[in-house]
């Protein structure tokens, strides 16, 4: 089963000794469509963002207007409604999935951990790449070279245990971190 979570932030438990946890909040999402196999459509809020087919879908499913994202998931539902979440309460491990901070335009000693060279004494290389490629052969930088570029905003997936679960608020601590800002939106799936 595989849930829409908001990502609240890092805290630790008050047992001894204390885990470093993340709390997710279930967002709350309405099945709109199921197939056979589970797999089904559903509506969630997030911003304000619209358009004629967004509007278009919402009065398809008679949908109000603060519903206006829509992902496929698996679900234990077995007809539309409101998303079925007592799946959850027996879950112990759970495969989280979110985008990763954007970092914009990274050199290489941010993006793949190089080392740089001197900080003084005449240096000129500091910051830089360095060398990449050879003269006579193959003439050309190789595939696969490690450069400068966009880092971040990659989807990355990670196992955590879960903590606790309440219910009543919808809220998850996880063992451990996940990827993403505070407010970033993702999703959990539970593992079987």
């Amino acid at each position: 089963m595989e849930y829409i979570v908001e990502k609240i932030g890092m805290t630790r438990t008050i047992t001894v000794p204390s885990v470093a946890v993340t709390l997710v909040k279930i967002v709350e999402a309405k099945v709109v469509e199921v197939d056979e196999s589970k797999r089904a459509l559903v509506a969630y809020p997030k911003g304000k963002k619209t358009n004629k087919a967004i509007a278009g879908q919402q009065k398809k499913y008679n949908l109000t207007p603060e519903f206006n994202k829509f992902m496929t998931l698996d679900v234990a539902n077995s007809e539309v409604g409101d998303l079925d979440l007592t799946p959850l309460a027996d879950a112990k491990t759970v495969k989280t999935t979110f985008a990763s901070k954007g970092r914009g335009f990274s050199g290489v000693m941010k993006r793949h951990n190089f080392a740089g060279g001197p900080g003084a004494h005449g240096s000129r290389f500091h910051r830089r790449v360095g060398s990449i490629g050879n003269a006579e052969w193959p003439g050309r930088v190789q595939k696969g070279r490690k450069m400068p570029g966009h880092y971040g905003v990659d989807k990355k997936t990670a196992k955590n245990e879960i903590v606790s679960y309440d219910a009543e608020t919808g809220v998850i601590a996880l063992k451990g971190g996940v990827a993403g800002a505070n407010g970033a939106y993702g999703t959990i799936r539970i593992m079987k």
